[in-house]
């Protein structure tokens, strides 16, 4: 049974990254048991259906990106928790940390640490709970700069909202577009292209380092077709959002869309492994 799925054959040809796997919001109970763990192996089995090679998740490192000071407290005396998914699945996950930007000086450690020295590939920039701060905002730029002495990469969380901002320090892709283009060689990820992906997408027509990732909002006619027009389908990434979003509503907004099958495969995973520098063939 494919529950609707194109074939597993036709779906391994695709070669699938995901830039946006979303388990258990990333960390595990603040009880020291790894709540991660269990949510991911929940999410193997639409993995497996997906035939997705690899999925990069974003977890918090102790540095105040939750509210839960047992749990934060916990990521400190602990940080094997933090990297555990990443040797139970060595070649499934790869991961990047989720960001204090209100406390770069923090942040700053830990991108030594994890990303730098350490196993993760980049940085994730929140847009909301208490590590969140506007990406223009003077604090982020030395956290910027420090991403990008590590060669990692970021994501930014984006997500325009009928009536505007519900807090000031949430990014909107046209906020996105001009940090950007204050740091040209590095490479930012725009998150949910903006939610409201029209607007989205002009604000970053000429923004050429900013990369459009496709998850989170349900798919509609015309998303992949305008983004691939107006960037390039070279400039699009994929993202599931599992296991908070249906593979099937997903995978669908490239899938069925109507480009070329390079397009799809570049979109599906091509890009975001050339992106992390990963030229040569998983399988």
């Amino acid at each position: 049974m494919n529950f609707g799925l194109p074939s597993a054959q036709e779906l391994r040809k695709y070669r699938i990254w995901d830039s946006y796997f979303t388990p258990a919001f990333s960390h595990p109970g603040s009880d020291g048991s790894c709540d991660l763990i269990s949510d991911i192996e929940k999410s193997m089995r639409a993995i497996e259906l997906g035939q997705f090679e690899k999925l990069c998740f974003f977890p918090h490192v102790g540095i105040g990106t939750t509210s839960d000071k047992k749990l934060e407290q916990t990521l400190r005396e602990k940080p094997a928790l933090i990297s555990q998914p990443l040797k139970r699945w060595p070649k499934r996950l790869f991961g990047m940390i989720q960001l204090n930007l209100q406390n770069p000086e923090d942040s700053l450690m830990a991108l030594e640490q994890w990303v730098q020295n350490g196993p993760m590939r980049g940085a994730y920039f929140p847009g909301s709970g208490p590590g969140a701060a506007n990406c223009l905002d003077p604090k982020v730029l030395a956290v910027v700069e420090k991403v990008a002495k590590t060669g990692g990469l970021i994501m930014q969380h984006t997500w325009l909202k009928t009536g505007g901002k519900r807090s000031p320090h949430e990014s909107t892709p046209a906020e996105l577009a001009i940090l950007a283009s204050r740091y040209p060689k590095q490479s930012f990820i725009c998150a949910h292209a903006g939610g409201e992906w029209e607007q989205g997408i002009r604000a970053l027509r000429n923004t050429p380092n900013v990369f459009i990732e496709t998850s989170g909002f349900d798919a509609t006619a015309g998303f992949i077709e305008m983004a691939t027009r107006e960037l390039g389908s070279r400039r699009i990434v994929f993202g599931s959002h599992l296991p908070s979003r249906s593979l099937g509503t997903e995978l669908s907004k490239v899938i069925t869309a109507r480009i070329t099958e390079q397009e799809k495969q570049d979109i599906l995973g091509g890009n975001y492994r050339r992106i992390l520098g990963i030229t040569a063939p998983n399988r």
